[in-house]
């Protein structure tokens, strides 16, 4: 009677969706311009009339595994500096004020250069020179107009600015009206073209707050840094995107200003808008404010490739924390040919209440309060990681979550899933596109990392095919493939009554 059930909701789901997508990609080729411009962004614009308003995300293809060594966080900077204005929004005198920002590079440079010395460093000498530094950012301070930017967005209709910074990209957004297109090319052109890095070292002190909170205070995060630390030697996801604490309090806003002229150039970016835009109208406008940023080849990517791992790795912390279980497997890129597979893995094991991990752990077993795997960890541009984990109940152990997922990760590698398991995960699919597609700002940015990923945005929908043609063997093949002793990294939290004493500190 289960099965029966089951195939008649996967029957009306299938019927459900397939049309649309079917229709849908024919009225998206329809609806959708792309253009790349001489000074070498690509622009893509959608047209949906059933509200006046838009949605655009930009997207620039460099996120924290493009870093400087030494210089971890510069990445997730230009995100927290993306909203601070420019020569025109933000300023009281920007002639007076770029006096005062190039006066506070000048005394961080001294105090710097007096800070990092690992011999003779005087602390008088360091602590004038902080003084000076600090005063010379109150000087530059005077000339802020605070939230400038933010308040014309909102002030003209704006809502949801926001920006987000990964292992692979870095993300701006936000919807307007759509009679306001044209200022928004105005202000979003004139903040790639003339950035300024007001404020920079009090958004320093943010982050480092902001590390502090979610990594340095809390055993998850440390958890998980020193997982990817250990799971990847060469690779940069092994960085993480905040920031290392030395990195953050030494990197300067020239510094941040140098990584955005690398890489925020328009042959990095891809801009998607979404909604009711004429293109006919929207595109030269784009192209007049947009078309006069300086040309510029796309940055060249020297990746460092992870060698392959040869024996398990571990990580264990003893912390007065809940207890937790991860593991994780090395896996190409989303490049791989097996790609759909891995998401087929992910969704037969971890999709909702009837998925093999929660079915197994959760409900049945009663021995976890989470369980789930995935792909795509920290991020998926590069060869990353397939990870398991388990979060155990009161009076269960790491060990039991081990045992538990090592039986399922046993089971995908000598038995064939299901007719219905298959097929729930194609249907899904279908219906998380069709999900995917329902709002302005959903779309745009789908449509702009598709854009950039593959260099085409049809491949958002190409993709059905790729599940389409995912088979039982495949998932064997691969789970066999990838999920072996050597490939496989493993770190826990083990809850202790008392912390334990910290490490001694050497000293500079």
């Amino acid at each position: 009677m289960k099965h029966s059930v089951a195939r008649v909701v996967v029957l009306l789901l299938m019927l459900m969706t397939l049309p649309l997508v079917a229709q849908d990609l024919a009225s998206f080729e329809n609806r959708v311009t792309v253009r790349t411009l001489p000074n070498g962004l690509t622009v893509i614009i959608l047209r949906r009339p059933e509200a006046p308003v838009f949605s655009f995300f930009t997207m620039v293809d460099t996120g924290s595994s493009q870093d400087p060594l030494s210089k971890t966080g510069l990445a997730h900077m230009m995100e927290h500096m993306a909203f601070k204005g420019t020569p025109d929004i933000g300023t009281t005198n920007y002639a007076e004020e770029k006096v005062a920002l190039a006066k506070v590079e000048q005394a961080y440079a001294a105090y710097e250069a007096e800070r990092i010395k690992r011999m003779d460093r005087d602390p008088q000498t360091l602590a004038q020179l902080q003084k000076e530094w600090q005063g010379a950012i109150a000087a530059a301070d005077k000339f802020v107009i605070k939230n400038q930017f933010g308040e014309i967005v909102e002030s003209h209709g704006g809502v949801g600015m926001n920006a987000f910074t990964t292992y692979d990209e870095t993300g701006y957004l936000y919807s307007m009206p759509s009679n306001m297109i044209e200022l928004w090319a105005a202000i979003e052109s004139d903040r790639f073209a003339n950035p300024v890095m007001r404020e920079f070292y009090k958004e320093r002190n943010v982050v480092m707050e902001e590390r502090r909170m979610r990594t340095d205070s809390d055993p998850t995060g440390r958890l998980v840094e020193q997982f990817l630390g250990t799971a990847f030697a060469a690779n940069p996801y092994h960085r993480p995107t905040i920031g290392y604490p030395s990195d953050l309090q030494s990197f300067s806003a020239t510094d941040a200003e140098n990584f955005f002229h690398r890489y925020y150039v328009p042959s990095n970016m891809v801009i998607a808008l979404v909604g009711d835009l004429d293109p006919n109208t929207v595109m030269p406008i784009v192209e007049k404010y947009f078309g006069q940023l300086p040309t510029n080849p796309k940055p060249t990517e020297l990746t460092t490739v992870e060698p392959p791992q040869n024996s398990v790795r571990e990580v264990k912390m003893n912390d007065m924390a809940q207890p937790i279980y991860v593991e994780g497997y090395h896996r190409p890129s989303y490049l791989d040919p097996d790609d759909a597979v891995y998401d087929a893995i992910t969704d037969i094991m971890s999709n909702g209440r009837t998925s093999r991990m929660y079915r197994s752990l959760v409900r049945d077993q009663k021995i976890a309060a989470a369980a789930a795997g995935f792909s795509g960890f920290p991020g998926t541009k590069y060869a990353h990681l397939f990870a398991f984990y388990g979060v155990p109940l009161p009076g269960h152990t790491n060990a039991a979550m081990q045992k538990a997922i090592q039986e399922q990760i046993q089971k995908l590698k000598t038995e064939d899933v299901s007719d219905e398991e298959l097929q729930m995960f194609k249907t899904r699919t279908k219906a998380d596109l069709i999900r995917g597609l329902a709002s302005n700002q959903g779309l745009a940015q789908q449509l702009a990392i598709y854009q950039t990923r593959y260099g085409d945005w049809r491949e958002l929908f190409r993709y059905l095919e790729k599940v389409d043609k995912v088979q039982k063997a495949d998932i064997r093949r691969v789970a066999n493939k990838v999920f072996t002793d050597s490939n496989r990294t493993v770190g826990s939290i083990e809850t202790v009554s008392e912390p334990e004493a910290p490490a001694a500190k050497g000293g500079n």
